[in-house]
């Protein structure tokens, strides 16, 4: 995997880019996304994707999934989180207990985003 990340507009403003020419937006002055807040987005998604996966293999007619995350961040340099908390909003023709499944598979053993923060970071799920 490989990937650019390169000055854009203004001060601390950067633009990554993959290998297939997708781009993300960043800025350290709050004119983007800041990395730490993709951070959180990025274990969202990974995580999200694998409870669609899991959620169509069990049979589920998920309509939509959205996920609402609170994080707590170390008041000293670096800001590194401490807690995460990643709340599951799944909707459609979707059993609660297969929800549940789905989501605790994802955070436990399939999403690598959410897998390796927990090496350092308390994360949470609901």
């Amino acid at each position: 995997m490989n990937v650019v990340v390169e000055s854009t507009y203004g001060d601390l403003n950067f633009k990554g880019t993959n290998e297939r020419g997708q781009s993300l937006q960043f800025s350290g002055n709050k004119e983007a996304v800041s990395p730490m807040e993709a951070v959180l987005m990025a274990a969202a998604s990974c995580s999200s994707i694998d409870v669609e996966m899991i959620l169509k293999k069990m049979r589920q007619d998920v309509k939509s999934i959205k996920v609402e995350i609170q994080a707590t961040r170390v008041d000293a340099v670096p800001a590194v989180f401490t807690k995460i908390h990643l709340h599951y909003i799944v909707t459609g023709d979707v059993k609660e207990e297969k929800a549940i499944k789905a989501v605790t598979m994802s955070m436990e053993e399939y999403c690598s985003v959410s897998i390796m923060l927990a090496k350092s970071v308390e994360i949470t799920h609901s």
